[in-house]
């Protein structure tokens, strides 16, 4: 059984999980906006990883005796002042996501919760995955600028999908 304290940073993590999708979700409907499909395409696929994220977690709270409480979840951002700008701030927003993953594995370690601290490792090499490939982005970004080179990242993004993992992945 989950104790009062991983539950509720538990919950807190389901939370901005959540947001994060959302947050990619508005972002998507950026570049629609901007005529950029590839990036918006890539973002939608963010989304449903954020989504498959939250209810991973879900579920573990569920199973382990936890209660999940569904929070409101904040109006994310809309607008941004170029491609550049929107996917720097998701790599903030990813290191962001990186600490407070961190933090909890931590205090999973401080309590001796040690299924939680193993459930929590998945999500410590996830993000790994994952502020690696908004630095790629970004990093990519910098060096097309606004020209031609943009549509030629758009038409490459545009060819992500998200592949959800095989349970117990």
């Amino acid at each position: 059984m989950l104790s009062k304290s991983i539950e509720k940073a538990m919950n807190e993590q389901i939370k901005w999980e959540f947001f994060s999708g959302y947050m990619y979700l508005s972002m998507a409907t950026y570049f629609h906006e901007l005529g950029l499909t590839g990036f918006a395409i890539w973002m939608e696929n963010q989304y449903e990883e954020e989504v498959f994220h939250a209810l991973k977690m879900y579920k573990y709270v569920t199973e382990a005796g936890g209660r999940v409480k569904m929070q409101a979840i904040d109006q994310p951002q809309h607008d941004w002042k170029s491609a550049l700008d929107c996917m720097e701030y998701s790599l903030k927003h990813e290191n962001m996501v990186t600490k407070r993953i961190n933090d909890l594995a931590s205090l999973a370690q401080d309590e001796r919760d040690h299924a939680t601290f193993i459930f929590l490792q998945w999500y410590v090499s996830e993000q790994v995955e994952e502020e690696a490939n908004f630095g790629d982005v970004v990093n990519k970004l910098k060096l097309v600028g606004d020209g031609g080179g943009l549509f030629m990242l758009d038409r490459e993004l545009g060819a992500r999908t998200f592949v959800r993992p095989a349970p117990g992945a």
